[in-house]
């Protein structure tokens, strides 16, 4: 792998670790900062507010980036993100700690632009494997994100986000000594008006052929919300888990997860195909939450890790289906798009699931996990309906290019 994909996979790991390194601490610094017996509500805002700021950034940086080139769009949302997580690592009222997430969620939408840049420098019959990688170092990324959050926090609240600016002003400089352009920007004169987040989502709505595809990933995105918003305290109530054990849970998933992403999804395309894969992954899902639903000891869910995990297998696939959706010299407007999205789903679903977790944490905590598994099953018929014949792709590549 050559020094520049090192460079955007570290930028990708780092985001990951900057949303995995809160979870454990999250419920326990906003009871420190706002004295509230039940912080479900207070999580849940903060999670939405870190995906508003995606949502309306992504387009934006992909765009930009499209423009100015990949490069100086990662450096400054690297640069910026290192001083952000310095700020909240002091910040001692609860609007300067909305702050720094809202800031957070700004410098992390720079994952549309690794996305674009992965694009730019892979032949299209290698995104598959690459986007496979791209979403094991996420994984990974969530293995040491949550469990540094949990042995710092429990050391300090504050330690946690001061490893994350070093870890950030590391990969800033990294960047700026080894990470080469990926595509020659066109330096045409910005026009304000498309940074517009909605002006690349009502683009995309207009090709009929991503409309599916777009519903898949927002369903699927809203799923993996619940785990930031609702792991830490599920755990404490269903297992009385402290900050130790909440992170190690959350990274013995990203190991599996991990593993899973860089080893399983090529072999699973060419066994089950693209769609398979995709179906594959929710049935497993779907088995794991039934278990964790279920779970009247800790390590069941430490067993289901591994079943749990293989619920990644098809989305480089679907990813890779994606990227044949727009023209390449708009693929960083088009994974904007796919970002916002994602971060559509991340604004609305932390605070759907955070109301209904406060709704079933006395009876039932784990019927949280019900509720995931009701969103799979409505994604399956969509999966099921999905075409990429050569027509659909022909007239998708066509209105791109006239869009």
């Amino acid at each position: 792998m050559n020094k520049s994909l090192v460079v955007i996979f570290t930028a990708i790991g780092l985001d990951a670790v900057g949303i995995g390194l809160i979870f454990p601490i999250l419920p326990r610094l906003l009871a420190e900062v706002t004295h509230a017996a039940n912080v479900a509500y207070w999580i849940g805002l903060m999670t939405a507010l870190y995906a508003v700021m995606q949502f309306i950034f992504a387009p934006v940086l992909g765009a930009l980036s499209d423009r100015l080139g990949r490069r100086p769009v990662l450096l400054i949302s690297l640069g910026g993100a290192a001083i952000n997580y310095l700020l909240m690592a002091f910040a001692p009222q609860l609007w300067m700690l909305f702050l720094g997430r809202a800031i957070a969620g700004l410098t992390s939408a720079n994952i549309a632009v690794a996305m674009a840049y992965i694009t730019d420098v892979s032949a299209p019959d290698q995104r598959a494997r690459r986007f496979g990688l791209f979403n094991a170092v996420f994984g990974a990324g969530f293995i040491i994100g949550p469990v540094l959050g949990g042995v710092l926090g429990d050391y300090g609240l504050r330690w946690p986000f001061m490893a994350a600016a070093v870890l950030n002003a590391a990969n800033f400089l990294l960047a700026l000594w080894v990470l080469p352009e990926s595509r020659t920007p066109t330096r045409a004169k910005i026009d304000f008006a498309a940074l517009n987040p909605l002006r690349p989502l009502r683009w995309a709505l207009s090709m009929k052929p991503l409309l599916p595809v777009m519903l898949i990933f927002f369903i699927l995105s809203a799923t993996g919300e619940v785990y930031g918003t609702c792991w830490a305290l599920w755990g404490n109530d269903a297992f009385q888990w402290n900050g130790l054990w909440i992170g190690l849970s959350l990274g013995a998933f990203g190991v599996c997860q991990t593993l899973a992403q860089a080893f399983l999804p090529g072999p699973a395309v060419k066994l089950l195909g693209e769609r398979g894969a995709v179906l594959a992954g929710i049935a497993s899902v779907c088995v794991a939450l039934t278990v964790m639903a279920l779970a009247r000891q800790g390590w069941w869910v430490f067993a289901i890790m591994p079943v749990f995990a293989l619920g990644g297998i098809g989305s480089p696939a679907l990813q890779a289906m994606a990227t044949r959706q727009a023209d390449e010299s708009r693929q960083g407007q088009f994974q904007g798009v796919l970002a916002s999205v994602v971060s559509l789903a991340s604004i609305i679903a932390p605070l759907v699931f955070s109301t209904l977790y406060f709704v079933v944490r006395t009876q039932w905590p784990g019927a949280i996990w019900l509720s995931v598994m009701a969103l799979y099953v409505i994604a399956v018929p969509l999966v099921l309906g999905l075409q990429f014949g050569p027509a659909e792709l022909h007239a998708t590549g066509a209105a791109a290019q006239e869009a």
